[in-house]
């Protein structure tokens, strides 16, 4: 399997998976979906093999829990990027405060793009898994 690297933005703050109001979840994963859709497009879904998902969540004030913020963008891939959560073996999740200096340099572009304009969002990507040992 190779898979080359796919990433999007999803430019809104995200939802916790703890929220109360479910109807707002449900929203939310529908949102990401229709996101993942404009880049994914008519690619085929992944049925085998072992991924990696990133997620940089850039916030404001009083963000959500980085945990919180996973399965509910995982679930909306489902189905278009995977075929099953049960092929994502790696994850992870970073937030950066929009008011704190990020260096943009060695950062992917559409990351670049997020952190320029300020405003909350996630940065998604759907890669291969890596050997163990590049994670230690």
């Amino acid at each position: 399997m190779r898979i080359i690297p796919f990433e999007f933005l999803i430019p809104r703050r995200p939802v916790s998976l703890q929220t109360k109001k479910r109807e707002n979840l449900q929203a939310w994963k529908n949102f990401v979906r229709v996101e993942a859709e404009k880049v994914w497009q008519d690619r085929s879904v992944i049925k085998n093999g072992n991924l990696q998902l990133t997620l940089v969540y850039l916030c404001d004030d009083f963000p959500a829990d980085t945990d919180n913020i996973i399965k509910p963008i995982q679930d909306a891939l489902v189905g278009l990027v995977f075929q099953d959560d049960s092929l994502v073996s790696d994850v992870e999740s970073h937030r950066r405060f929009m008011s704190d200096r990020i260096d943009r340099i060695n950062l992917p572009s559409l990351l670049q793009r997020a952190v320029d304009t300020g405003k909350e969002c996630v940065y998604v990507k759907v890669s291969e898994s890596q050997p163990l040992e590049k994670y230690l």
